[in-house]
């Protein structure tokens, strides 16, 4: 298990790498001055250089890419250019809502998800079994901001249970939980779909297998082999499955907070790309980069854990 551990642990330090070098060559693509505006139209071109210069874009390309390597190896991710904040701090600030969010929607997609697929495992071909398999298809297709926005007019206009907008008041855990469900339902509904085919189809094959052929066969109940037997082994894909998903529901949260206005990573990226805030968009993004990347690793020594077969396929 160490040895595979290392493995990961070693594949994921540099998918990192990747990836913060192709950052750091998408934001240096980026038509426009930087400077220019992030002071607007009324900047001097003193004032402009100035800034250029307290960015480090007046270096060489080479000398700009290996501050940033070395930096945010370190967590030095520069300064925020308006206020000279650290960017990390920024970035942290947000990053509570963004998780909180995260949360919620893997709350939800395994909530649902997971039933779902167990119901259509056991009645399979049945009408139940065709109606999951719609249902599934059907909400996968469905891009996260339709269902932001169609959620937002029903439940919070129309019907008006649950708030609009906002992340809850501060300290009161209750409101916030309030304030999360339909944001984290419009980024996690989408993957209830994936979850639900994913556990029909290891269902399936685990039910097929000699051990639950046993087990019916010394007359366990069928709740006990379905539940305990079958679905602790079929459940292996879906935390992978997870893993992948979270930087999904990453990319999905920035349209729910958005639409419903909360405070967040996503958001953050956003008003940093209108305002060409580079250090705070290379920031939050390699961030949240780390953060998927950890995950995935998480859940692949889970499944390593629970499975030993990954491991020696290694």
């Amino acid at each position: 298990m160490l040895n595979y551990a290392v493995k990961r642990l070693g594949l994921a330090v540099a998918i990192v790498s990747v990836a913060m070098f192709l950052l750091f060559c998408m934001i240096y693509l980026v038509p426009g001055d930087p400077a220019s505006v992030a002071l607007g139209p009324r900047a001097t071109d003193a004032m402009k250089e100035a800034l250029r210069v307290k960015m480090g874009l007046d270096q060489p390309i080479w000398v700009q890419f290996w501050n940033f390597f070395s930096g945010a190896w370190t967590g030095d991710l520069g300064q925020e250019v308006l206020s000279g904040r650290p960017v990390l701090d920024v970035v942290l600030e947000q990053l509570p809502f963004t998780l909180a969010l995260i949360a919620g929607g893997i709350t939800w997609s395994v909530a649902i998800g997971i039933p779902l697929g167990c119901w259509a495992a056991i009645n399979r071909g049945s009408f139940a079994d065709r109606l999951v398999g719609i249902l599934s298809v059907a909400v996968i297709a469905v891009p996260s901001f339709v269902i932001a926005i169609y959620a937002l007019l029903i439940f919070s206009v129309s019907l008006r249970w649950l708030p609009a907008i906002g992340a809850g008041e501060p300290g009161h855990l209750g409101d916030q939980i309030v304030h999360l469900i339909l944001p984290s339902l419009a980024v996690g509904l989408g993957w209830v779909g994936y979850i639900a085919r994913m556990v029909r189809a290891s269902m399936l094959e685990v039910l097929e297998a000699s051990h639950i052929r046993t087990a019916r066969a010394f007359g366990l109940p069928e709740n006990m082999i379905t539940y305990r037997y079958a679905l602790t082994i079929a459940i292996l894909p879906t935390i992978t499955l997870l893993g992948v998903g979270i930087g999904q529901m990453l990319s999905s949260a920035v349209f729910a907070e958005i639409v419903f206005a909360r405070p967040g990573v996503g958001k953050l990226v956003y008003d940093a790309i209108l305002t060409r805030n580079f250090p705070v968009v290379t920031g939050a993004v390699l961030v949240t980069t780390v953060i998927f990347v950890l995950l995935n690793l998480v859940a692949d020594l889970i499944v390593g854990a629970l499975d030993p077969r990954v491991r020696s396929s290694f």
